[in-house]
């Protein structure tokens, strides 16, 4: 399987490459980001764009990419739902397309979250928007698969960029085995989340929208290493 990674130099895409480098059934890493991770294996191939509205260069780099795991993101907090929408529907749906058009058969899985409103009619701004891009998805794609995480604790040395929040992985870190008994329904890891990925895009799942208890249910059984 060969598989296209957007968003991996973030906390959840970098859990994803790692899994995806160290898992047998994946033959080839492709990430597309603005900077490079500055890792190096003998699977991973980047690709350093600077403009994630147009990818009418590269589309040929896509052709032989099995699934795409898209985790790119941004807070909505001060923002219009004018300048959310670019950042997140234009964004994503830009790359989105641009997989379809090299691989319409492509699996695409889409970072989205715990409240996302598929109805687009809610009064939450940022939840209509993600319910808008994630229906755009299903429509573009047969094996499309919408991810709504809720916390998500870092493993294997994975860090958030944005400080405050990984100081708060930092005071949980040690009570996350406590926390995983009393509310498994709503903890998963980044690990869990990487293997969940492959999961998905190597079998498929019943489900389109995919909760906390379905990727912890996938990461379960996907095959060691």
């Amino acid at each position: 399987m060969k598989v296209v990674i957007f968003g991996a130099s973030g906390m959840i895409g970098s859990g994803a490459l790692l899994e995806c480098l160290d898992d047998r059934r994946v033959e080839s890493v492709l990430v597309v980001g603005r900077r490079g991770t500055g890792r190096t294996h003998p699977k991973l191939e980047e690709i350093v764009h600077s403009n994630f509205f147009d990818y009418s260069d590269i589309t040929d780099r896509f052709t032989d990419r099995d699934a795409c795991f898209f985790c790119l993101g941004v807070s909505s907090a001060g923002m219009s739902e004018a300048d959310y929408s670019r950042v997140t529907y234009d964004l994503t749906l830009a790359a989105a397309n641009a997989m379809a058009t090299a691989n319409p058969r492509m699996t695409f899985c889409y970072f989205s979250g715990v409240g996302t409103d598929s109805s687009e009619q809610g009064r939450v701004m940022w939840a209509r928007v993600k319910g808008r891009t994630e229906n755009a998805l299903l429509r573009l794609f047969t094996a499309a698969y919408m991810f709504r995480p809720g916390y998500i604790q870092p493993l294997r040395g994975v860090r958030s960029s944005t400080p405050l929040y990984q100081g708060l992985y930092t005071i949980v870190a040690p009570l996350y085995p406590l926390l995983r008994r009393v509310i498994p329904k709503q903890l998963t890891t980044t690990v869990a989340v990487g293997r969940a990925l492959i999961q998905v895009a190597a079998v498929g799942y019943g489900k389109h929208i995919i909760d906390v208890e379905d990727i912890n249910r996938l990461a379960a059984a996907a095959p060691e290493g």
